[in-house]
């Protein structure tokens, strides 16, 4: 079984998390409904494991610290309305190097992209955001090139994605990847998504 580690921080965006969170959970759902073993555990982290609170104020709790995390398989770093904010905040750019360091997948969705860009995780990939972003991700040196128009954009060890629903579509990738194309389209019926195994818009 796969642990996903979700990051949350204060502004994040609530579909960038509730999206590929609901995706992990189904998929490995419809696997203990075949007679399988679970799929993914996930674990809701924050920056120091204190309460935050999402775009629009909805908190979340009983969060996990970055250091006491451990090592996740899949790591998802949500976006931010705020970006100049987030991205100035030392903790959380700690938190996303800590958490990046031990995972085997990062990923990302929406604005996020910024946060790995910073971490470094981009340097020579290729990678995309939300599409009025894309040109300012074009414009940071450790970024190989900003993709559009695509919903995600896989760089083999890192995934990135574009806004909001966009983070569905590249967890569904991520279930592609690890259990084949065929659980990923059982899982986007059942949660009525039109999905697509490729990334283009």
């Amino acid at each position: 079984m796969r642990n996903v580690g979700i990051l949350v921080f204060d502004g994040f965006d609530l579909m960038d998390v509730a999206g590929p969170y609901e995706v992990f959970l189904t998929a490995s759902r419809l696997s203990e409904r075949d007679g399988g073993a679970p799929l993914y555990s996930i674990t809701m982290i924050a920056p120091d494991g204190a309460d935050v609170s999402a775009y629009g104020g909805l908190g979340v709790t009983g969060l996990t610290s970055a250091a006491d995390a451990g090592a996740v398989d899949v790591l998802v770093v949500p976006g931010i309305i705020d970006l100049a904010t987030g991205r100035a905040d030392r903790v959380l750019a700690a938190a996303v190097r800590t958490l990046s360091d031990e995972a085997t997948l990062v990923t990302s969705v929406c604005t996020g992209a910024f946060f790995l860009a910073d971490a470094g995780l981009l340097t020579g990939k290729s990678a995309t955001t939300h599409w009025e972003d894309v040109p300012d991700l074009a414009e940071l040196a450790t970024v190989g090139e900003a993709v559009p128009g695509m919903r995600w954009v896989d760089a083999e060890d890192v995934v990135t994605s574009g806004g909001l629903i966009s983070g569905m579509h590249m967890a569904l990738h991520v279930v592609a990847r690890q259990h084949g194309d065929e659980l990923a389209s059982r899982t986007a019926r059942q949660i009525d998504l039109d999905w697509s195994p490729r990334p283009e818009r």
